[in-house]
């Protein structure tokens, strides 16, 4: 393959190629070379408002939007001014139960701590599965949606776009072309968060009339309805939320996932935490350590020990510049590698790379393409669907990678220990209030079968 030098144009160059990519339904391609219209899939779309749902639901419209449901009548009236078509629910399982025969997929688009409640529904049955980041609000449900998805053997896509950008991809063939070395560091971070200034539970309001605050609640523990958690914050709560961990932790830190195809850690630590409360998540900051793993890209077939670092909220104040680089050099960019012959950069949900300082670029030579583009990352998953394909973020990727993102939500809570992790058996070692925090006390009527996990 002829090398490229790494420009802005190459990549506005691919994007604009990739948008002319068109999906071939399964009979076509089985067709004797006569070309016939795409197949429409019939998708529900669970979560229609609130942060993300609309942009999920019209990013799924080149399909036939057959069902729409949410919890919040306001939301789902919304929805339906645009698609008058489609039928209407507020409870997924009603949704589920009487339309799964109709249904090709589904997208979830709700508050975290009820992804995998929704997914394993529609997993048992056989509804595509297109759900939201984080995968799981708990480590537990991440490890029970990797054997839902061995077992039902359904198309499977968590909302991590940047894993379909082309520059996480060259990100990692940079990586393992070893242009920067072996990578012994990574280093993400995010200022922001939901809900920093809520440190008891909102009381006093009235549930509107338009929104089921039971079904809402689903299987978290019961508290009184607040504007100040739907439909915006829930986010920074324990009881539904991640922080920004998992809002954007697990976009950020999709390249290092990739690139240096990190499994399971063996210790997590938080070396810094500021706000501790019984309500919503602090500011904290976090390493974890993963030993030597296997990579078939690399020329030895494996990569060295790594330790990743995540700073949230105000603990992002914590991190340095790498050694050899300066303020300036970081500034644009929110994931960094640190390698033994040099850094690189990611920026946004992994739209962006550069090797650090950019000074490195002159000259520089993009190593061969190792992966394959993809066509978008709803795209890639409509077509997995059609095609029997497997999206690039599938379950099987997606559910371990969230597993090691969320114990960076209970390491906060043992500060300056080290936790010993046996991601095999899905505990820690040394501390057994530490796995108090693995799985979540479901509400009477919403527990989850365990698949073995």
């Amino acid at each position: 393959m002829t090398k490229r030098i790494l420009t802005r144009r190459d990549f506005v160059a691919s994007t604009a190629a990739l948008a002319g990519f068109s999906i071939v339904p399964r009979h076509v391609l089985a067709d004797s070379g006569e070309t016939a219209p795409s197949d429409k899939m019939n998708i529900g779309c669970v979560g229609v408002g609130g942060m993300q749902g609309m942009y999920d639901v019209k990013n799924v419209s080149s399909e036939n939007i057959y069902a729409l449901c949410d919890v919040d009548e306001n939301f789902l009236r919304k929805a339906a001014e645009r698609f008058p078509k489609a039928k209407l629910y507020r409870d997924y399982r009603e949704m589920l139960d009487k339309e799964h025969k109709n249904l090709d997929g589904i997208t979830i688009t709700i508050p975290d701590h009820m992804h995998a409640s929704v997914a394993l529904r529609a997993m048992e049955l056989g509804v595509n599965v297109y759900c939201q980041k984080p995968l799981t609000q708990s480590v537990w449900e991440a490890r029970l949606l990797t054997k839902a998805a061995q077992k039902y053997n359904v198309v499977t896509q968590m909302g991590n776009q940047g894993y379909s950008a082309e520059a996480t991809r060259v990100a990692c063939e940079i990586i393992w072309n070893g242009d920067i070395g072996d990578v012994t560091e990574v280093h993400s971070m995010h200022g922001g968060g939901f809900a920093r200034d809520v440190t008891s539970w909102p009381t006093g309001e009235v549930t509107p009339d338009t929104l089921n605050w039971d079904l809402w609640t689903g299987r978290a523990p019961e508290h009184p309805y607040s504007a100040k958690i739907h439909p915006s914050n829930w986010r920074g709560f324990l009881d539904y939320g991640s922080q920004m961990i998992g809002d954007w932790g697990i976009h950020m830190l999709g390249p290092a996932n990739w690139a240096l195809q990190l499994g399971s850690p063996e210790t997590v630590e938080c070396f810094s935490v500021e706000g501790v409360n019984p309500v919503t998540f602090p500011h904290y900051a976090v390493k974890m350590t993963f030993p030597e793993r296997p990579n078939k890209y690399v020329p030895t077939g494996t990569m060295p020990p790594v330790t990743v670092h995540w700073y949230d909220g105000n603990a992002k104040g914590l991190f340095t510049s790498p050694e050899g680089l300066t303020a300036a050099d970081v500034e644009r960019f929110n994931e960094f590698f640190v390698g033994s012959k040099g850094h690189l950069g990611t920026r946004g949900r992994g739209e962006e790379v550069s090797l650090l300082p950019k000074s490195k670029l002159e000259g520089y030579t993009l190593p061969p393409q190792v992966l394959e583009r993809s066509p978008g990352h709803y795209e890639d998953w409509i077509g997995s669907c059609k095609t029997g394909g497997t999206p690039c973020s599938n379950f099987s990727i997606a559910a371990p990678y969230t597993e090691w993102i969320l114990l960076g939500t209970i390491a906060w809570r043992f500060p300056n220990e080290k936790l010993q992790w046996d991601g095999k058996n899905l505990r820690f070692t040394n501390n057994e209030l530490a796995n108090e925090f693995i799985k979540p006390t479901f509400r009477k009527g919403w527990e989850l079968p365990d698949l073995g996990v």
